[in-house]
C-alpha cells in the first residue's frame, strides 16, 4: 500500500479489526473497575517470544503506573494481522500499539533503511550505542507525518550464514545458494558476496536445505535452532552481516487522545520494557546457541582481516541504498 491510497485487502483487514471486541483502537468509555482508556496491541509472535513477554510487560508496568486507568490489550500469534497490516491499521488508529521490524518500516522513512545495512555495526554494543543515542532519536524523529509514534527499540539479534557444507571465507561463499527472504538489499547483499540469493518461505527453508535446493542460508541462533536447521546445515558461520531491530510504536492518533500524563507513563514504559525485551532476548540467544553447539554443530568465526573482505565486497551497496544519507552512514561508523 502507498502512503496516499488504502487497498481493498487493507479495508477488509481493518474492517476484521473493528469487529474485534476491545481492539477498534482507542476506547474511552469508563468501566466498573476505574479503567479510563482501553488499548490494543498487536504481536505477531507466540506469548513466551521475547517480543511478546516485552509487550507484556509494557502493558502491566502501564496499568500500574496509572493506577489501572489505562489498560492495554496484548493480541499476541499475528491476531490482528500480519506486521505490514498492522502498520497500515495502526497509521489510521485501527490498532493503538505494535512491535515490527524496521524492515516492514521503510515506506515510512527513508533514514529507516540505513540502520539494516550489512556489516554496519561493529558488534551488539556499537548497535545499541547507535540506537539509545543522538542517531536513534533522529531516525524515530524522521517517522513524523507518517502516523507513527516511535517508543523504543527491541532486539532481534544479529544473522549469520549457515551451511550444508563447511565455508570459513569470502571465497568459500562464491557459487553457493543461499535462501534470502523477501527483499532486494538482501539479495544484493548476496550477490555482492559472490553467491546466488534463493527466495524461500520461512517454514520452507529446513526441506530446502535438506534436499539441495540451497545450499545454506542466513538467520540468527534462535530461528537456527528453533527450526532445527542446524540438523541439516551445521556450520554456522559468525560472520553477523545484518542486525536489523525493530521498532515498538505508538498510533499517532491514539497519542492525540491521551492526556499528557498518560503519555509520559507510556514512554517511560516503553523503555523499560525495551531494556527487559533485550535482556530476553540475549537469554534466548545464548541458550539455542549451548544447545546448538551441545548437538555436535560447528561455530566458524572468521578472522578480523577476512570480515574486512566481507565488507568490502558489500560496500557499494551503500552508494545504491544510502545515497542522500551517507552522513548518517559515517556518523554510525564513527560512533564509538
Amino acid at each position: 500500500m502507498s502512503r496516499g491510497g488504502i487497498t481493498s485487502g487493507f479495508i477488509v483487514s481493518l474492517l476484521g479489526t473493528l469487529l474485534l471486541p476491545g481492539c477498534a483502537g482507542v476506547s474511552v468509555a469508563p468501566t466498573d473497575n476505574g479503567t479510563q482508556y482501553v488499548l490494543s496491541y498487536a504481536e505477531n509472535q507466540k506469548e513466551e517470544y521475547p517480543t511478546t513477554r516485552g509487550a507484556q510487560y509494557f502493558a502491566s508496568k502501564v496499568e500500574e503506573k496509572t493506577n489501572g486507568k489505562v489498560k492495554i490489550n496484548i493480541f499476541p500469534e499475528a491476531q490482528l494481522g500480519d506486521e505490514t497490516s498492522t502498520i497500515e491499521q495502526l497509521t489510521f488508529g485501527g490498532i493503538d500499539f505494535t512491535r515490527v521490524s524496521l524492515a516492514t518500516l521503510t515506506d515510512y522513512s527513508e533514514e529507516a533503511v540505513v540502520l539494516m545495512m550489512p556489516y554496519l555495526y561493529r558488534d551488539r554494543d556499537h548497535m545499541w550505542r547507535v540506537l539509545d543515542g543522538g542517531i536513534g532519536d533522529e531516525v524515530m524523529t524522521s517517522f513524523e507525518g507518517s502516523g507513527i509514534v516511535p517508543l523504543s527499540w527491541y532486539d532481534a539479534g544479529v544473522r549469520s550464514f549457515y551451511t550444508v557444507q563447511r565455508v570459513d571465507s569470502l571465497a568459500g561463499m562464491k557459487g553457493l545458494s543461499i535462501r534470502v527472504q523477501p527483499s532486494a538489499l538482501m539479495e544484493d547483499t548476496i550477490r555482492a558476496l559472490g553467491a546466488d540469493p534463493v527466495p524461500v518461505e520461512f517454514e520452507n527453508v529446513y526441506s530446502a536445505l535438506q534436499t539441495g535446493e540451497v545450499d545454506g542460508a542466513e538467520n540468527n541462533w534462535s530461528s537456527y535452532e528453533a527450526m532445527d536447521h542446524y540438523n541439516v546445515a551445521p556450520y554456522y558461520m559468525e560472520d553477523e552481516h545484518t542486525r536489523i531491530p525493530e521498532l515498538q510504536i505508538m498510533s499517532e492518533s491514539t497519542r492525540e487522545k491521551l492526556p499528557e500524563e498518560y503519555l509520559a507513563v507510556i514512554d517511560e514504559c516503553a523503555k523499560d520494557s525495551a531494556e527487559y525485551e533485550r535482556r530476553l532476548w540475549q537469554e534466548q540467544e545464548d541458550a539455542a546457541k549451548e544447545k546448538v553447539l551441545s548437538s555436535g554443530c560447528s561455530e566458524i568465526k572468521i578472522s578480523s582481516s577476512e570480515k574486512e573482505k566481507f565488507k568490502e565486497a558489500v560496500e557499494p551497496l551503500y552508494e545504491q541504498y544510502c545515497a542522500g544519507h551517507m552522513d548518517l552512514v559515517n556518523d554510525i561508523r564513527e560512533t564509538e
